[in-house]
């Protein structure tokens, strides 16, 4: 078995295929900017972590030394305009040090395209794999089109638009071609790729069984989960531009991640070739079939066993590292809201309430509210409320809740979230639970905002009125369930 190296084992697809590796008894290294992100992944004790920014030398020699494989899954995807350039970079640092640590194969994981011209994103990804080709080290892509999973970008996508219009003026591209594959047989070709023998550099076409627009991929799902069809009227005044912000309106995907896949979907994208199938056999059940991919997905959503999203592969404008929220010691200038509450509710009945908060559970004070401010924050550009959760239940440290992202998480007794929506400054939302006398506890709810100049300031200002109702009425409710779900379990037992 291998010692194989992955790139990208925060995102989603990394996310599923190191396990896999795992199971197929690889050693696996993965690279992270932090070590600590990976803290509360079902596999971190069975992997190797170097900490480091890929687009360094040193970081990805480390990261390649004595490796056999190296998995190329990393794509700037959110990240600005110059992603292009970072994507160049990450390939340029990697290519050099696979060659020089006479790595056998480079695996890298590309989009499904048309030949001529393409929109930015998919142009970079090509560029990307003729960069890793140049290294001299064998180059397996393989060119996938949209992968359809829970918790996948192009899925949520389908699914919300679907989910939210049962008529949908939509561009001409929803007439296109396309071939989408199941996320478990993308895993499946990627797995199986570490034992290909390649001399040279090989580009393979994966895809599914099935062809189909992108209006009949939206139908197909409305009948898996139930719903009417879709009416969907082609418009050839809407330009990608435009669509993007449709999609970013009515959908959890930010405009910078809604940009993006509209472009790329402006092209037929099937599978011209089955070369792959020289070097990788399908699946001996076959490969999956869209309206099963669908089922597939729904099925895992609904059992809340999720195990990686779009959304938690994708921070947006969040720092690298966590800042120091704390007043006491952050040395800035801090706004805070504090709320303190005794409850006859354990710790454990408290924080278990606690890990439930967001996604369909809400925030427990004045929903429309906070329904009205995720729908500002999608206007201009934000993530708004839609991301939602991975799990309805549980947490773990980097998970997506809304416009949220799990900062810090100590089970139990305390768990930080901090703000992924556009503010003049940086916000977090604290929850914290210590035992407090004959099988109750103290709950703690902090607001803190770190105000950027004047408009920071006034924007705390301006909403002050409304965090007196919405702070107050969170804490006294949350409390209050936790001490009805202890009552629940009493009569129970």
């Amino acid at each position: 078995m291998a010692l194989i190296a992955v790139t990208g084992a925060t995102g989603y697809i990394g996310g599923r295929l190191v396990p896999q590796l795992l199971a197929a008894g690889h050693t696996v290294r993965v690279l992270t900017r932090r070590a600590e992100s990976l803290r509360d992944v079902p596999w971190r004790d069975e992997v190797e972590v170097v900490q480091g920014d890929l687009s360094e030398a040193e970081a990805a020699r480390r990261l390649c030394a004595d490796a056999e494989v190296v998995y190329f899954l990393v794509h700037s995807m959110t990240g600005g305009k110059d992603f292009a350039a970072t994507d160049k970079r990450c390939a340029e640092s990697v290519g050099e040090a696979a060659a020089l640590a006479r790595v056998r194969l480079v695996v890298y994981l590309s989009g499904l395209h048309p030949d001529g011209e393409l929109s930015p994103h998919l142009r970079s990804r090509v560029e990307v794999g003729e960069i890793l080709e140049a290294s001299g080290v064998p180059t397996l892509t393989l060119q996938a089109g949209l992968v359809i999973g829970s918790g996948s970008a192009s899925f949520e996508m389908i699914r919300h638009l679907t989910d939210v219009l049962p008529v949908m003026p939509s561009p001409r591209w929803v007439m296109n071609r396309i071939q989408p594959i199941a996320v478990r047989d993308a895993l499946h070709y990627l797995t199986c790729a570490a034992d290909v023998e390649l001399t040279a550099s090989r580009r393979c076409d994966i895809g599914g069984p099935d062809v189909h627009t992108y209006a009949e991929l939206m139908k197909t799902y409305a009948r898996a989960a139930g719903l009417r069809e879709p009416t969907v009227l082609p418009l050839p005044v809407l330009t990608p531009w435009l669509a993007a912000q449709w999609v970013n309106l009515v959908t959890p995907i930010p405009r910078s991640l809604a940009i993006p896949l509209v472009q790329s979907l402006q092209h037929d994208c099937v599978v011209q070739e089955r070369g792959i199938d020289e070097l990788i056999p399908p699946p001996e059940a076959g490969l999956t079939r869209y309206r099963v991919a669908v089922d597939l997905a729904l099925e895992k959503m609904t059992a809340d066993r999720v195990e990686t999203t779009w959304a938690a592969a994708h921070p947006l404008e969040a720092p690298s590292e966590p800042l120091p929220s704390d007043p006491e010691w952050s040395g800035r200038t801090v706004l805070r809201d504090e709320r303190a509450v005794r409850t006859t509710a354990s710790p454990q009945k408290v924080f278990a309430v606690v890990q439930g908060i967001g996604g369909e559970k809400g925030y427990f004070s004045l929903s429309k509210a906070w329904r009205l401010r995720g729908i500002a924050d999608k206007l201009i550009g934000g993530v708004g409320l839609g991301r939602g959760r991975r799990s309805r239940e549980t947490l773990q440290l980097g998970d997506v809740v809304d416009w949220w992202r799990v900062e810090r998480l100590d089970p139990g007794s305390l768990l930080r979230l901090r703000a992924e929506m556009k503010v003049p400054g940086q916000a977090w939302l604290e929850f914290a639970v210590d035992a407090d006398g004959d099988g109750g506890s103290r709950y703690t709810q902090r607001a803190i905002f770190f105000p950027s100049g004047l408009a920071g300031r006034l924007y705390w200002l301006a909403l002050t009125p409304f965090h007196a109702v919405i702070f107050r009425t969170m804490a006294a409710r949350l409390t209050a369930e936790a001490e009805a779900r202890s009552r629940t379990e009493r009569r129970e037992t």
